[in-house]
């Protein structure tokens, strides 16, 4: 198979165990750098090009689109999914998986465990949002954040009116959930590979911390999960329409409830904790799956 792995930088650790599972299985691959691309859209023949050279005989596209890069990103997976090149994760679901509160949306018509998440514009609904979490302490998001920057823990309701009013001051899009307290400031990152779950590490935050993202110094390792648990992962990477996905749960009182559904999860903490070849096993689902015209999309949306 010819494989192309939409990323930034071919030294970063998923991006590099990507290419050498798939050379080890004697896959052509090639990093591309997306940002460099640019793309001729016209009817019947859509292509792509990086610098002069045109891209083409690809079989599959591995997207790692970064989260700031996120529109151009997946413009440029949109343009392999017009040519009829396999996209792993597709452009919807990269873009669904993204957006914090359609996400949500998503998820909660499914049925599927989440925290209390309030959201709303008027200023004036402040007391309104902190009243349906259930009051503090809360969590609040901003809805651009990624790997806990923007995330901000409010240990009481004067507290959390603070934060709401000095976001909105900066004109940025918030949620407000309720704290999970029983959870201890650790999450369960569930790696999804097709419709399983391959593998799990409970991640715990750093003494006095409540975000345990690996980036902020929390550590990880590996956790057996209940069925309840990777039946919870599986739907979710499902409803966003991704076939790899990172799923972060919290074990509260009631079940396990989705923080967040990841489409470009990173390898090397969970491949560490696990001992793992996460990147081989997503490079073997594409060597069973990666066929022409095979995107749901097809390229739409």
């Amino acid at each position: 198979m010819k494989i192309a792995i939409l990323s930034r930088n071919r030294r970063l650790y998923s991006t590099n165990s990507l290419v050498e599972a798939a050379k080890e299985r004697d896959h052509e691959v090639h990093v591309v750098d997306y940002l460099k691309c640019h793309m001729n859209i016209t009817a019947h023949n859509p292509r792509i090009f990086l610098g002069d050279k045109e891209l083409s005989g690809y079989d599959a596209i591995i997207p790692r689109i970064g989260a700031s890069r996120t529109f151009f990103g997946t413009a440029v997976v949109r343009q392999f999914e017009m040519m009829g090149v396999y996209c792993v994760n597709e452009s919807v679901a990269i873009t669904r998986s993204r957006d914090k509160l359609r996400s949500m949306q998503l998820l909660a018509r499914k049925g599927l465990g989440l925290p209390v998440t309030a959201f709303a514009h008027d200023p004036r609904a402040t007391k309104h949002l902190i009243r349906e979490c259930g009051g503090a302490p809360l969590v609040i998001k901003l809805l651009e954040g990624t790997q806990g920057v923007g995330v901000v823990l409010a240990e009481t309701s004067k507290a959390a009116e603070s934060v709401i009013e000095a976001f909105r001051g900066l004109n940025a899009n918030i949620l407000a959930q309720e704290f999970i307290k029983e959870a201890g400031g650790a999450d369960i990152r569930c790696l999804v590979v097709g419709d399983k779950v391959v593998a799990a590490m409970k991640r715990q935050g750093k003494e006095g911390e409540f975000r345990s993202n690996l980036h902020r110094g929390g550590s990880a390792e590996v956790i057996r999960i209940t069925p309840e648990e990777r039946s919870t992962a599986t739907r979710a990477a499902k409803v966003m329409g991704l076939n790899v996905a990172g799923v972060d749960l919290l074990r509260s009182n009631h079940g396990p409830v989705i923080m967040e559904v990841n489409s470009s999860p990173g390898l090397e903490g969970i491949e560490k904790a696990t001992g793992k070849d996460i990147a081989g096993l997503i490079i073997d689902f594409i060597a069973k799956t990666a066929k022409p015209g095979r995107n749901r999309t097809r390229g739409s949306g």
